[in-house]
């Protein structure tokens, strides 16, 4: 082979290389779901607490004698 026949076939390596944009979207997209996922599952921890305050409340009740209150709340 000769110089000319390799940068040829270099030259036409480098035409079917594609869009770098277009071959790499997946990872944005991968990156985007995981974040809309992770989101989805910390909002689903919101207002626990309150959807069980009855169960707080009488826990707080069943074990006041328990509970000591000294300063600052030790």
């Amino acid at each position: 082979m000769s110089i000319a026949t390799l940068i040829a076939f270099a030259a036409a390596e480098a035409e079917h290389s594609g869009n770098a944009a277009l071959e790499t979207i997946i990872f944005p997209i991968i990156a985007i779901s995981s974040f809309v996922f992770l989101a989805l599952v910390t909002m689903s921890y919101r207002n626990v607490s309150n959807r069980h305050a009855h169960k707080a409340e009488a826990y707080a009740k069943a074990h006041a004698d328990d509970l000591q209150q000294t300063g600052h709340g030790h």
